[in-house]
């Protein structure tokens, strides 16, 4: 049986019981086989709860969930309010199961359900009751008053003569706090299988301890885990190795950039002991380290995507700088840190694996206390400006809120980012779900060492938000040198993950301002830019460019507005619509399509011309840029002319003929309920599946209107007419921009812009217009979470030269 660990947060979403007077006479029943045994007080609060949390109900998707759900059906007919303890066991690469709770009328009742059958057997004066619903199958018997239940006969039978729970085990459980809804135990010595909370591979759960145990509290936006970790009397486990030593304060997130995919921090009290102990656990000789570790309190590890990053935290940098004084080779000089060269690149995977299984730490710096390695410079650099600027991990809301949770002081802690967190979930679940997890910004795990045990906090939550205060402010209003040409539009800034806004000036200037309303830099144009800017990661390193268009020009910036090698591209025809860029299976290889006319190209992102795309010319100029979507496993390209809509494959070959024709207007065509949706010039929705089956619908709009959809909510403007999904909303009559979906903390935001008023509107997906709303607003707007905090903002033009920058609080 695969993915211990992870089968329990999946069996909160069936299980649930109110204190038993008979605790110990339960756990008497209980199985040293088990690996993993799930104590559950209250079935219906805890249901309750866990329907509520993002987090859980997010792993629903799962294929280990759907492999549960239909083991564990005949639970769900279980009903008590007791305590009820359910024991997993990896039996022959199975899964088996057994409950035990205390006897109660109507525990058990499949009377009334169809396909069932009841049948009684006979073992060693037992009487032995199977039950069957649906091809499910549940042995139980009756025991002083304990119901006995297991998912095999054998495995009752073992319940029922089996030598009572280990004392070790049977501690650790009665540890549990009785106010606690849920408490899970884990045995690794009876699961042989890996399961990993770390980036870092080479740190599992089965060399870290023997078991776990641990309450579980479960709030409506937090997962919150408080128990310990302990090593069998016999054996060697990897949190031992902080034996003996004190925990110090862990000061990694003070260094880690706010955009990293997470740290892990080691502390201790004693470099030498630890190191012993370690070595112990290695069952390797000591080996020599230099002076640089005599003064080291805490090791740790920053994670950007394949990047590692080592960093000793030291009570005396000076004499730890004493240590690097044969390591005096400088590269460079980054914002008044020097960069220098380290002649010992494996030392640290030598001396601190499997915690440090990197090999290449070829460079470092000094950054206060801290000494930093690692090969890659750029992350040197990111790390250096992050501390400068004050954008790491601990000047985050969302950190500042996990380490509330957890102590200021611990041997080992652990924390990820969502990506992180969602790749970790992804490796124990052997899946690879897409869960929307951007709330959980950072997810933490901390390990305390006491005596011969460890305490253990795990921490899952969503960032708090303030309270809401029903307001919309404008917090920043930046002007420009030139009136504005063109929407403000919000990009990424890959180095904090935060949103700066890109906008033109009438002179053809592009300026890139910061989410505090910084302008970071301006760049001359040779034209204005055709639609909206693309962002593509070209080196596949996380460093995002800016792709756009002009009538004349392709170009690619890099983040400080400098043009990447090959580009701009130069085109003596006019460049009719603006830039395409897709990526069609998510990994990085970009295809650029420009369109010119009823010509299309595609170029990949270093501006050379894809081979093998066949597609020449449409029958007519293209009347919007190009499009891909993709419905199930198949990509359709659209190239869409006056009269005619082509959907075509990946190679420009027709992939779908749609079997009517229409006249059709400049909206994009959109992904609706399966299908492709757009708009005829006289206003008729019109969708096409597949197949190329058509049909047309009268939506009442005019040939004034605009059009734009997510995969299951139309929005359409029509004059003054505001229709959102089957709501409509009558707007004054105006000059309206087009209107705009936002999907943003699970909701959907849809605003439109009266020009001629100067009033931006904001509505929920029901056609209501927010609180507060409108706004004043010269132009459509663009809206995030700009500075990761807890409010959404949106930028939009304001007087003729002014960006507008405004907070939902």
């Amino acid at each position: 049986m695969k993915n211990i660990w992870f089968l329990c947060a999946l069996s909160l979403l069936f299980l649930g019981c109110n204190s038993s007077e008979k605790k110990t006479q339960l756990m008497d029943y209980l199985n040293n086989e088990a690996a993993v045994i799930i104590k559950v007080k209250n079935i219906g609060s805890l249901k309750s709860n866990i329907k509520n949390n993002t987090f859980l109900q997010a792993l629903e998707k799962s294929k280990s969930y759907e492999h549960l759900s239909r083991k564990l059906d005949l639970l769900q007919y279980i009903k008590t309010e007791d305590d009820l303890y359910l024991s997993i066991f990896n039996t022959n690469d199975s899964l088996d199961y057994s409950i035990i709770t205390k006897l109660k009328p109507d525990l058990f009742l499949i009377d009334s359900l169809p396909n069932r059958s009841i049948e009684v057997l006979k073992y060693e004066n037992q009487t032995i009751t199977k039950s069957a619903v649906g091809g499910h199958e549940l042995f139980s018997v009756i025991k002083d008053s304990v119901f006995i239940a297991a998912s095999s006969k054998a495995l009752l039978q073992a319940s029922l003569k089996g030598a009572k729970i280990n004392s070790q085990i049977k501690e650790l459980i009665n540890s549990s706090n009785n106010d606690n809804q849920l408490s899970v135990f884990i045995n690794k010595r009876k699961d042989g299988h890996i399961n990993n909370f770390f980036i870092n591979d080479s740190i599992n759960s089965l060399t870290l301890t023997d078991y776990l145990f641990f309450d579980v509290g479960i709030e409506q936006s937090a997962l919150i885990l408080n128990g310990v970790v302990k090593s069998a009397d016999s054996t060697k486990k990897l949190i031992d190795v902080f034996k003996n030593t004190k925990p110090q304060e862990n000061k990694l997130a003070t260094i880690t950039p706010a955009n990293s995919d997470g740290f892990l921090s080691l502390t201790f009290n004693d470099y030498t002991l630890f190191s012993k102990n370690l070595n112990a656990f290695r069952e390797v000789d000591s080996i020599q380290t230099t002076a640089l570790m005599d003064n080291v309190i805490e090791i740790g590890v920053i994670y950007e995507g394949a990047n590692r990053a080592i960093v000793l935290n030291s009570l005396d940098v000076y004499i730890t700088k004493d240590a690097l004084l044969n390591d005096q080779d400088m590269i460079e000089t980054y914002r008044d840190i020097d960069v220098f060269n380290f002649s010992q690149p494996e030392l640290f995977n030598k001396t601190l694996n499997p915690f440090i299984n990197f090999k290449d730490a070829s460079k470092y710096c000094i950054i206060d206390n801290f000494i930093v390695f690692s090969n890659d410079i750029e992350m040197l650099h990111n790390i250096i400006a992050s501390y400068k600027n004050q954008t790491t991990y601990s000047s985050r809301n969302h950190y500042q809120s996990l380490k509330e949770q957890f102590s200021n002081e611990s041997s080992l802690l652990s924390v990820v980012n969502s990506s992180s967190l969602n790749t970790v979930i992804n490796k124990n679940l052997s899946d690879s779900l897409n869960l929307k997890l951007d709330a959980f910004e950072s997810t933490g795990l901390q390990l305390i060492y006491d005596t011969n045990f460890a305490h253990v906090n795990m921490v899952i939550q969503k960032g708090r938000t303030r309270a809401v205060e029903n307001s919309v402010s404008e917090i920043s209003a930046v002007k420009i040198d030139a009136d504005i040409l063109n929407n403000p539009q919000l990009v990424t800034n890959h180095i904090t993950s935060e949103k700066e806004i890109a906008v033109q000036d009438i002179k053809n200037n592009l300026y890139l301002i910061s989410s505090s309303g910084k302008i970071l830099w301006k760049k001359q144009l040779q034209g204005p830019i055709l639609g909206r800017i693309e962002q593509i990661d070209m080196y596949r390193n996380g460093r995002l460019q800016l792709a756009f268009a002009t009538t004349n020009r392709v170009y690619l910036l890099d983040r400080n507005g400098k043009d990447v090698k090959a580009f701009p591209l130069k085109f003596n025809d006019p460049i009719t619509q603006p830039l395409s860029v897709f990526d069609y299976d998510g990994n990085r290889k970009y295809r650029l399509l420009i369109t010119q006319g009823k010509e299309i190209f595609m170029i990949d992102e270093k501006g050379e011309t894809v081979e093998g795309f066949n597609f020449s010319k449409a029958d007519g100029d293209l009347i919007h840029q190009p499009q891909h979507i993709r419905i199930g496993r198949k990509d359709y390209l659209l190239f869409k002319t006056a009269n005619k809509l082509h959907i075509l494959d990946r190679v420009g070959k027709t992939r779908v003929t749609p079997k009517a024709d229409y006249n059709f207007s400049k909206e994009a065509v959109y992904e609706y309920n399966g299908n492709f949706a757009t708009t005829t010039s006289k206003g008729i929705f019109v969708t096409i599946d597949s197949k190329g089956n058509t049909a047309s619908k009268d939506l009442g709009l005019t040939d004034l209107h605009h059009l734009q959809t997510t995969t299951k909510t139309l929005v359409a403007l029509s004059e003054n007419r505001l229709t959102i999904k089957t709501n409509t909303y009558e707007l004054d009559y105006g000059n309206y921009s087009e209107p705009n979906i936002f999907y943003l903390n699970d909701k959907i935001y849809v605003s439109v812009t009266d020009k001629q008023t100067q009033k931006v509107f904001l509505f929920d997906s029901n056609s209501k217009l927010l609180q507060n709303f409108p706004v004043y607003g010269t132009s459509a707007i663009d809206m995030a979470n700009m500075d990761k905090g807890p409010n959404l903002e949106f930028v939009t033009k304001g007087d003729n030269n002014t960006v507008l920058i405004y907070q939902i609080n």
